[in-house]
């Protein structure tokens, strides 16, 4: 049997097929008995709506494509609750494309996104430079969230506020009593800004205090390696008392290397993270971490997108969330 279309749910609930269009697109011009009317059609029928029709028809596809820099990261998880949750309200769908994937495979998801038409554009997190980005967004209504880059013209940029965020975690650390306290370092615009203020609140204590940077990435084994370099070959009186991590990530990995040298934490180590997520929710992790609202810049995120695509033309903005503290079990007071 073919499937049922518009015109038969118009028939069956005695009304026309452009009032059936209305009540499918959620107008308010319907009076409720004719909107139940033609709900019930759609129930008793099994009618689902032909979406590249109503792409051509409506010369949009109500869909908006997402480009990841790495699945696998579990931060991206609470941002692409808050984007999807604002997205279905407007009635949009994302199309998700992971980044890590796209890299690895040479393929470019952006250039698929452009094909499909999509309505909008979220590239989430940091993402290398491309030039096919760079060309959908002069032609898609595109927006930046959870990064400070790609830097593009016409673009937003909803982020949370890093270098309050790395300001919170350290002065945390100095409050509980410590002076020696290392920093694992991440990449890009958004791992300079939480080291440059790593770096000045430390240098606000003067001699009291010692900073140690060491550059690692947004891997689990990236901050295991860097802690072991900061934590292995330091004598006790030259050890860091604490380590403050870019990310959750690496203060796990970083965390793994402390018990590999027989260091307890918090007793011998504190160790703060950076994005709240489900990891530093672990009950045997416990981590002290920063949360910089990741549901809200997606939702941020989102309504940008959806101003943009009303008004493309206007001048890209800086939305920044404002993030807090969240103090657990791996920090406490310096080893005596």
């Amino acid at each position: 049997m073919r499937p049922p279309t518009i015109r038969d749910v118009a028939e069956r609930a005695g009304v026309s097929k452009s009032l059936v269009s209305l009540v499918l697109r959620g107008s308010e011009q319907v009076r409720p008995e004719k909107r139940a009317a033609v709900l019930a059609a759609v129930e008793e029928l099994g009618y689902r709506p032909n979406a590249a029709a109503r792409s051509l028809s409506e010369r949009r596809t109500r869909t908006v494509g997402v480009l990841l820099n790495d699945l696998r990261n579990p931060w991206f998880v609470e941002l692409l609750d808050g984007l999807n949750s604002r997205l279905h309200d407007s009635g949009l769908r994302m199309l998700l494309g992971d980044g890590h994937l796209n890299r690895r495979l040479g393929e470019d998801l952006t250039r698929t996104f452009t094909e499909l038409r999509v309505d909008g554009l979220v590239a989430v997190g940091t993402l290398p430079p491309s030039e096919a980005l760079r060309r959908a967004a002069a032609r898609i209504p595109t927006v930046v969230a959870g990064a400070r880059e790609p830097e593009l013209s016409a673009v937003d940029i909803v982020a949370g506020d890093d270098e309050r965020g790395a300001r919170l975690a350290t002065e945390h650390l100095i409050g509980l009593g410590h002076r020696r306290i290392a920093h694992i370092a991440g990449q890009g615009v958004v791992g300079a800004l939480r080291r440059r203020a790593f770096e000045a609140v430390m240098a606000a204590q003067g001699p009291a205090g010692t900073a140690v940077v060491e550059q690692g990435d947004l891997t689990e084994e990236g901050g295991y390696r860097a802690a072991v370099r900061l934590l292995g070959s330091a004598g006790r009186g030259e050890r860091p008392t604490a380590v403050f991590a870019f990310n959750d990530i690496a203060a796990v990995g970083a965390l793994s290397a402390a018990e590999e040298l027989g260091l307890r934490v918090p007793h011998d180590l504190s160790l703060v993270g950076y994005d709240n997520t489900s990891l530093s929710r672990l009950r045997h992790l416990w981590l002290t971490t920063v949360d910089n609202g990741s549901h809200d810049v997606g939702r941020r995120a989102a309504q940008c997108l959806l101003d943009r695509i009303a008004a493309p033309t206007r001048p890209g903005r800086l939305e920044l969330t404002t993030p807090t503290l969240e103090v657990r079990g791996t920090t406490g007071p310096p080893p005596p």
